[in-house]
């Protein structure tokens, strides 16, 4: 043991103001080093941990480490700490969809970059994490992309008479090639759509060809044109007129920011919408050409086809100015210490624009003691009945009551609306029972939570006009959409990411926990997180082939793919079940470098299932990866028995990791539990679990670790 030696002579001679006593040395006192100081200068004798990999017998061997993004990218003390100590680093959440794709769908890499180039300073390699998962996922932009398309028909008079067509019939329609009226095949339900059949000799647009009658109009105004078409393949198609100074236009058709002679169809329904002013007379004719695609078949609403005048004379009046909630909000509120506001864009129904919000702490005592207001230019007409109409949906379920108010609170009320977790439309009427009904209340005392509103419109219900057209995407179309965004994604985040990025965590926790063979989903369950989203369950099994075959094809051609799951070493028929998965990816096309086994373990973990794991991974002749250790305490105070058995936890995975797995297929480990986790930490919170404390001390657990990579 360590000695100090303090002359005690002297600090007394010192206490009492003396200067006539010499200074003595002396050996008769001795006060030992405090254990845990002397075992604290033992731990930071040891060198940094990736001095203990010999990069020259061992050059391909990683140690990883994974960081705050932000953090690292600070290159704060963490980012020394990791530098220092590991080869390759990995994001905890930053690299994440639900951290880089924006509510409109865009992807937000600035955070991204400047860690690369943090990382790129520092001679420091980046591992991927992670590429397609179920967790820490924009869920509301992608929930946002299946929702139904809403159509509201213009307030205005529709200059086209559809009547006859609406009854199956075509008189009055030019049509050259075949076309017809199909019933039951417009949008919504059971509503007729003009079907446009391409043979496979069409060679010209107007071969095969839809007119319609002709149409009087002002010359010198501005009329828009809106329709909805579909087809059974990929197709192309074109609107041309008669009557116009230029009757071939080329117009920026489908509002996506680019002009061009023509558009592009496909299984969903998408708007057309445009406007013409340029007429040469009273009247003009409109052609539908969709010659282009042989063997193609296309279909126009018929319901939702219109030709206005926006500058004409309203067919509805909406009381509630910006209802859509685009231009901000004039509603007032109160109530309990609740909040409301405007949304952020995306989050309106749909998943797109915006939407008004009212956050209710709790349920009160009463349904009016949570309200917002809206006040009208002028009071509603006695005896008049109003039609409300608006889209809602709430963070939870409960119950809220829209009403028409007067400033002295008697009211005429619409009843209650029951919300649930899904969009859903609303429309109820009401009748004025007297002449100062000045303002739209809703009330929100019984509901506890967030209450989301969208697209209110009230108006007079003796005014006529103006529906709305609910379409359901299909199964088929579900599938199309998320495998178009999942495709999007990956190629832009691994295009984006190649010059840093060469190795992925292409697919992450595939396997159901209950199920170990079969993939996770979220069909029927009821508590699903706000970031959760499965992607297999609208793409099928196959969406891990796809993900892993996009991967490839928009990175780098030696990049390194891997699979990665937890509980592995807890459930071994679980680890069997990726091990197949696998082998089934595979048998499809997809290359699967690697398996990655996270290792969120105990000091109480099974050891034998441990050695098993890594056997059975082994076995697969893949990459194996521990990609995500550490080793709880399970205690909030842990002794220095429970710190000596978390170091030896950590050293017994590190020697089967090199026991069972062959030098060749050992791409590394990599270190989650870098520190503890503070009370208030996202992953395990309070735990002890790290190879440093809190205050970046080294714990045994380091001394575990280094005597496990010394065995390479």
């Amino acid at each position: 043991m360590k000695t100090r030696y303090i002359n005690i002579l002297g600090i007394l001679a010192l206490g009492l103001g003396t200067s006539c006593v010499d200074y003595v040395p002396t050996d008769e006192y001795q006060v030992e080093k405090p254990e845990s100081i002397a075992l604290q200068e033992e731990l930071n004798a040891y060198l940094p941990l990736k001095s203990y990999v010999d990069s020259i017998a061992h050059p391909d061997f990683i140690l990883g480490g994974a960081v705050s993004q932000s953090e690292y990218a600070d290159k704060g003390v963490m980012y020394r700490l990791i530098n220092s100590n590991f080869n390759e680093i990995t994001a905890g959440y930053g690299m994440k969809h639900g951290a880089v794709v924006q509510a409109d769908g865009s992807l937000l890499l600035d955070g991204v970059n400047a860690m690369y180039e943090a990382a790129a300073a520092a001679g420091t390699s980046i591992y991927g994490h992670t590429l397609c998962w179920h967790a820490n996922q924009n869920a509301g932009y992608l929930n946002g992309l299946l929702e139904p398309l809403v159509v509201n028909s213009p307030a205005f008079a529709n200059e086209l008479d559809l009547s006859p067509a609406l009854e199956g019939d075509l008189s009055g329609w030019d049509t050259q090639g075949e076309v017809a009226i199909a019933q039951n095949e417009g949008m919504g339900t059971g509503t007729p759509a003009f079907k446009l059949s391409a043979g496979e000799s069409v060679s010209e647009p107007s071969n095969l060809q839809l007119v319609t009658p002709e149409m009087t109009i002002v010359p010198g105004n501005e009329y828009e044109i809106v329709a909805y078409v579909k087809s059974d393949i990929p197709a192309e198609g074109r609107i041309s007129f008669e009557g116009l100074e230029n009757n071939e236009p080329e117009m920026d058709w489908m509002s996506t920011g680019e002009i061009s002679a023509t558009f592009q169809t496909s299984m969903s329904w998408k708007e057309i919408r445009i406007r013409v002013n340029d007429f040469q007379g009273e009247t003009f004719k409109i052609k539908f050409d969709l010659g282009y695609t042989p063997g193609a078949t296309t279909y126009l609403d018929i319901n939702n086809l219109y030709v206005f005048d926006p500058n004409g004379e309203p067919m509805i009046n909406n009381l509630v100015v910006d209802g859509d909630f685009e231009a901000g909000t004039g509603w007032g509120g109160w109530g309990n210490g609740s909040t409301r506001g405007i949304t952020e864009d995306g989050m309106g129904f749909g998943g797109e624009g915006k939407a008004f919000f009212v956050t209710n702490p709790s349920v009160t005592g009463g349904f009016w003691e949570v309200q917002t207001s809206y006040e009208f230019a002028e009071p509603l007409e006695n005896g008049e009945a109003y039609k409300l109409s608006f889209w809602v949906k709430g963070d939870a379920e409960g119950i809220i009551r829209p009403e028409l108010q007067s400033p002295d609170y008697s009211s005429n009320g619409y009843g209650q609306v029951m919300v649930t977790k899904e969009w859903q439309q609303v429309e109820l009427t009401t009748t004025a029972t007297a002449d100062d009904r000045s303002r739209l209340i809703f009330s929100y005392g019984e509901f506890a939570g967030t209450v989301y509103i969208d697209n209110v419109v009230l108006s007079s219900a003796s005014f006529s006009g103006g529906s709305t057209t609910l379409v359901q995407k299909t199964p088929e179309e579900k599938e199309a959409i998320i495998s178009g965004e999942l495709e999007r994604w990956i190629a832009e985040m691994v295009t984006n990411s190649k010059a840093h990025v060469k190795a992925w965590d292409v697919v992450n926790e595939p396997m159901d926990d209950g199920n170990p063979h079969e993939l996770k989903t979220g069909i029927g369950k009821t508590d699903m997180a706000s970031d959760e989203f499965y992607w297999q369950d609208y793409v099928g099994k196959d969406y891990a082939v796809k993900a892993f075959q996009w991967a490839r094809e928009y990175g780098n051609p030696d990049d390194l793919h891997f699979i990665n799951d937890y509980n592995l070493e807890y459930n071994l028929d679980k680890c069997q079940g990726i091990i197949d998965y696998v082998a089934y990816l595979e048998s499809q096309g997809a290359q699967v470098d690697g398996i990655g086994t996270q290792m969120h373990i105990g000091i109480d973990s099974n050891k034998q299932n441990i050695a098993k794991m890594f056997e059975m991974l082994a076995a697969t002749g893949k990459l194996i990866k521990v990609s995500e250790l550490d080793v709880r305490v399970n205690s909030s105070t842990p002794t220095a028995e429970i710190l000596q058995q978390q170091s030896e936890m950590y050293k017994y995975v590190v020697d089967m990791y090199l026991q069972y797995v062959p030098e060749s297929q050992r791409y590394g480990i990599t270190v989650w539990g870098i520190t503890d986790s503070p009370d208030d930490a996202n992953w395990l919170p309070g735990e002890h679990q790290g190879l440093w404390d809190l205050d970046l001390n080294r714990k045994p657990a380091y001394v575990g670790f280094v005597e496990g990579i010394q065995g390479l």
